[in-house]
């Protein structure tokens, strides 16, 4: 079995911040990403990124965190309590991007390696991340693509691993005190470590590396689509369901409070407008109620035969 090398992991997804970054930027075409950088204790680092008020991306943020600790928190043990106590590293990219436009669909992505034991005995590892996609308006064409680009980015590592994952995605982000999916899924894992450290790392990566592949065609596809003060409200409306996982479900945020991370950086995700609204329902048969009948239940996107779009 290859040795864990927490470096190895280190470097490449401080590449790939940049890399995410550029992108986004290049998307928008005007607005720019905040540098900021805070070193931790025992050689950790923070280094976020949040862009704002640009033309196309409304907010974003790209996050870098390497975190080292004498013991893991409870949200990283309560699956694993016989891991508590011990001294961990955790290394992860973590970003959410909202776009301007409601027919562009919010995005969220994570990828992070834990590291068990001290730094020359390390005991256990596992990664976890993923990306989904929280639409607004459904569009068909943009679920197959989004999926496709997970499947097929998965598929030199075993044909089981899209199906496995696409339905741990679908379990994770649902919201229980709604009975509602957050959006229309993609891929989630946790605790992954199988075939050995190098086997997993590059699973990791290729499922990362395929992020951008995923999501740009999606927004460049819907950014300039006209809109109006209806499709805004619902927009505002459907980002509290994201507010809403965030901080009562999601594991990540619960990790960071509980860890005694910098606060600006762990809620830079949440969106910078938001609407509650008292018992609100769609109009049936509008494009709104399409979104809960057709796309935030749970669907076999690349088995099901396309229909007009």
């Amino acid at each position: 079995m290859s040795t864990a090398d927490p470096a190895a992991v280190r470097t490449y997804l401080l590449e790939l911040q940049d890399r995410i970054c550029k992108a986004l930027e290049a998307a928008d075409g005007e607005a720019w990403f905040r540098y900021d950088e805070h070193e931790g204790e025992r050689g950790g680092l923070a280094r976020p990124r949040v862009l704002e008020g640009g033309p196309v991306i409304e907010k974003a943020a790209v996050n870098f965190s390497h975190a080292v600790a004498p013991e893991l928190p409870p949200a990283a043990t309560e699956r694993l309590p016989n891991l508590a106590g011990k001294p961990f590293q955790a290394v992860s990219v973590s970003l959410i991007v909202h776009p301007r436009n409601p027919y562009a669909p919010t995005t969220h992505a994570n990828f992070r390696g834990f590291f068990i034991g001290a730094e020359d005995n390390i005991e256990s590892w596992w990664f976890g991340g993923g990306y989904d996609l929280t639409p607004y308006y459904g569009f068909e064409a943009d679920a197959r693509h989004w999926h496709g680009t997970a499947r097929d980015a998965l598929a030199p590592h075993g044909s089981t691993l899209y199906p496995r994952f696409k339905t741990w995605c679908d379990e994770y982000f649902y919201l229980h005190h709604r009975d509602e999916a957050r959006g229309i899924g993609g891929i989630f894992f946790d605790d992954y470590a199988e075939g050995g450290f190098d086997a997993a790392f590059a699973m990791v990566r290729d499922a990362a590396d395929s992020f951008l592949t995923a999501y740009t065609p999606i927004l460049e596809r819907r950014k300039d689509t006209p809109f109006g003060e209806r499709e805004r409200e619902f927009q505002l409306y459907r980002r509290g369901r994201y507010v809403e996982f965030n901080l009562i479900y999601d594991r990540g945020t619960r990790y960071g409070i509980q860890a005694g991370s910098r606060m600006e950086s762990v809620l830079a995700s949440l969106p910078p407008l938001v609407r509650w609204r008292y018992d609100w329902q769609p109009e049936p048969g509008s494009a709104e109620s399409r979104l809960y009948t057709e796309f935030l239940p749970p669907r076999d996107w690349l088995g099901e035969p396309a229909t007009t779009e």
